[in-house]
């Protein structure tokens, strides 16, 4: 048994290498403007190599929707474990609202990176979504969970509002990022994230409007049709992550 169903709309959009590049943007963004970010610093690895440490997150989302059900529940028994290891040698613990937010950001940008580069979801689809990393969030045990899409929308405003702030972290993170990805995927990457943040998100990073990328959105789209679009892809990956970024490849 498959913990997400072959047919899922959820198996295509996590299969896609773009929309997960999209999924990535949108949450490098937010992370570094969560009221828990300090948390990622602590252990140091964040601020060393913040891409890296971000593209794990974003893989182990992926395995684990496309395991099996035995698989995918033990890959999130792993990532418990991981955060019981940290919260040990801190002598603290993450709060529950934490976890939650980072459940948020896998449902919202899997919702708005598939619609800005393919279409528009439909309602159950979306609920597809939601309910894919509820049942992530169900077997971690994290407390306050939303019990449905509608619910989950309402919640997801409200951590939007009271979870999220312009930090000293928030600076020293697009410092990072501009300094592993280069000038140019840099702005790059900003425009991209313009497309599919929340608006409260992009007031707070001043991320601007989305006019400039749109054209190399539609160009992206063309080529796509012709075919063209993995090479173009390939040419914008950063080398040092390359191998890493390919291998999300899986539709």
């Amino acid at each position: 048994m498959d913990f997400v169903d072959k047919h899922s709309i959820v198996r295509k959009i996590w299969g896609n290498t773009v929309v997960v590049l999209f999924i990535f943007a949108g949450a490098a963004a937010e992370f570094s403007l969560n009221k828990a970010v300090d948390w990622l610093y602590f252990t140091g690895k964040l601020p060393k190599d913040p891409l890296g440490r971000l593209f794990s997150t974003v893989a182990y989302a992926q395995k684990i929707v496309f395991s099996s059900l035995t698989e995918a529940n033990a890959a999130i028994d792993q990532i418990t474990i991981i955060h019981q290891h940290v919260e040990a040698a801190r002598s603290a613990k993450i709060p529950d609202w934490a976890y939650r937010d980072v459940l948020f950001m896998l449902i919202n940008y899997s919702i708005s990176a598939f619609e800005v580069l393919e279409r528009k979801l439909t309602l159950t689809e979306k609920e597809e979504i939601f309910s894919t990393f509820y049942q992530v969030g169900y077997r971690m045990e994290i407390n306050g969970l939303p019990t449905n899409f509608a619910v989950w929308l309402m919640m997801h405003e409200q951590q939007l509002q009271e979870n999220l702030i312009y930090s000293c972290f928030s600076h020293d993170l697009y410092d990072q990022y501009k300094k592993h990805l280069g000038f140019l995927r840099y702005s790059l990457m900003r425009k991209i994230q313009v497309l599919i943040v929340p608006l409260k998100v992009n007031e707070l990073l001043k991320l601007g409007n989305g006019k400039a990328i749109k054209p190399v959105l539609t160009l992206y789209k063309i080529s796509r049709k012709l075919r063209l679009n993995k090479p173009l892809r390939n040419l914008i990956l950063p080398a040092a992550y390359k191998a890493q970024i390919l291998s999300l490849e899986v539709i």
